[in-house]
C-alpha cells in the first residue's frame, strides 16, 4: 500500500482506521485509544507514524498487538523515476533520426 492509499484509511466516517509504523501498516480501526482514527495528544490514522512515534519509549511493543494488513511502499511516481533514463535515451535516439532524415533530405 503507497501513503496514498494508506490516507484512505483515516479512521473518519466509519472508514477503517490504519497506520504505518516501520514498513508495516497496522489496523487500529477497534482500538479505544484510536476512536474515529485519532489517537491523542495528535496521531492521525492515515499516515505514516514511523518518525512521530520514534521517540515513544512503548511504540513496537504497543503497535505489533495490532493485526497486520500489509506493508507501506513506495508511491507509484517514486517508483518510475528511476525509469526516466530510458525516457531521455530514448528521445535522444529520436532526435538524432530525425537529424539524419532532415540531413539527407538535403
Amino acid at each position: 500500500m503507497t501513503l496514498a492509499e494508506l490516507a484512505g484509511y483515516d479512521g473518519r466516517d466509519g472508514r477503517p482506521a490504519y497506520i504505518a509504523v516501520n514498513g508495516t501498516i497496522y489496523d487500529v480501526t477497534t482500538s479505544a485509544r484510536w476512536e474515529k482514527g485519532f489517537h491523542p495528544p495528535d496521531h492521525q490514522a492515515g499516515k505514516d507514524l514511523t518518525e512521530e512515534l520514534s521517540k515513544a519509549p512503548h511504540v513496537r511493543a504497543v503497535v505489533e498487538r495490532f493485526p497486520v494488513v500489509g506493508t507501506l511502499e513506495e508511491e507509484a511516481s517514486s517508483a518510475r523515476a528511476g525509469g526516466g533514463g530510458k525516457l531521455i535515451v530514448a528521445a535522444i535516439i529520436a532526435a538524432v533520426a530525425l537529424g539524419i532524415v532532415f540531413f539527407l533530405a538535403l
